[in-house]
């Protein structure tokens, strides 16, 4: 498989490079996860990794303003940046503009193609592991975002969000043309095209 390299400039830019063999990469996640925490029985490859993950629960390096642990220092410098609202990591493609490194490298797989986290029951892949693991519910089945009101069930955070918006009966979405208001985005889409005269599903007769 086939991954683009996230380069840094100096310059507090990132640069696509070339492709290249990532058979390394692939060895290491193939590896099994030795060093796993006592507190909160995370698995980690390497004994670096974990030691920096119990800085966490020492506290050794928290958050001054809302009070997060960090693993290092480096990475609370990072965190501070939410804070600040400094944005010093710029995409050299588009120009957009981001407080984390990792962030960049997400957003870059947009322009590169790179889909790394695939899906091992149907093979889709994705761009980011965390949406991996919200489709992985369509296999499962799992819903474990629950509606208190109801007990409505949901594969995502995000649905369940929208959901008590029925019963709240916020309506955030409006209608610029005739201010009819929507629970959802995805509604005021649909409804959008009344105006614009938009019939984009046609039907195909055999």
């Amino acid at each position: 498989m086939l991954h683009f390299v996230m380069h840094y400039t100096g310059e507090s830019s990132f640069e696509v490079m070339t492709e290249t063999d990532s058979s390394d990469h692939s060895r290491l996640q193939s590896k099994e996860n030795q060093y796993t925490c006592t507190q909160s029985e995370k698995r980690y490859l390497c004994q670096r990794a974990l030691l920096e993950h119990m800085n966490i629960h020492r506290d050794e390096y928290k958050c001054t303003e809302c009070g997060e642990c960090c693993g290092s220092i480096s990475r609370l410098v990072l965190h501070m940046q939410i804070h600040s609202g400094e944005k010093q990591f710029v995409c050299t493609v588009c120009r957009k503009r981001f407080t984390l490194p990792g962030n960049l490298v997400r957003h870059s797989r947009i322009h590169c193609g790179e889909k790394p986290y695939e899906c091992r029951v149907c093979g889709k892949a994705f761009t980011q592991n965390g949406n991996l693991k919200v489709h992985m519910s369509v296999h499962t089945g799992e819903k474990p975002y629950k509606c208190t009101v109801c007990n409505g069930a949901f594969a995502r955070s995000g649905y369940l969000k929208s959901h008590m918006r029925v019963h709240a009966g916020e309506k955030p979405y409006k209608c610029t043309v005739c201010n009819k208001a929507f629970t959802r985005t995805g509604y005021l889409t649909s409804h959008m095209r009344v105006h614009m005269g938009e019939k984009p599903y046609k039907c195909y007769s055999v």
